[in-house]
């Protein structure tokens, strides 16, 4: 019996493939479980939609971060920090201090997608990397000025 699997199976396949199975397995286990639809033509059409429908929220989700990509390509923000007698900071510049600087600049970006190699404990320019999307990496400039 040909079924749809809906959740991840060990040793069946991932959610979305059609599988061969014994009946048994499909009608006594797969299906009242809800791990399983039977593999009629409607239901791989309903497959067919929801896969097409989540390829173009995928392609979207490119696009909007290689658009973010683009702005942050020639920005420099500035964080000013409390420091010091010897320039050094009184604690560190976060990533989260960093994406509210670029909120400041209409630039939304989450805070755990500020990668820090480690924290900025001196004023100055660095450049970040900012992970927008598995394929698409920024580098931003943040000048760190003393207060």
């Amino acid at each position: 019996m040909k079924v749809i699997l809906l959740q991840d199976i060990k040793g069946q396949g991932k959610a979305g493939e059609v599988k061969e199975v014994s009946e048994g397995y499909a009608r006594n286990y797969l299906i009242p479980r809800k791990l399983a639809v039977e593999a009629t033509p409607a239901n791989l059409r309903a497959l067919e939609t929801r896969q097409a429908h989540k390829r173009m929220e995928a392609e979207e989700r490119l696009r909007q971060a290689r658009e973010t990509a683009g702005q942050l390509a020639g920005l420099t923000v500035e964080i000013y920090a409390k420091s010091g007698e010897n320039g050094r900071l009184f604690g560190a510049v976060t990533g989260k201090q960093i994406a509210d600087a670029l909120a400041e600049h209409g630039v939304k970006v989450d805070k755990r997608k500020i990668e820090l190699e480690e924290p900025i404990r001196q004023p100055g320019t660095v450049t970040v990397r900012v992970r927008l999307h598995p394929d698409v990496v920024a580098d931003l400039r943040v000048r760190v000025l003393p207060q």
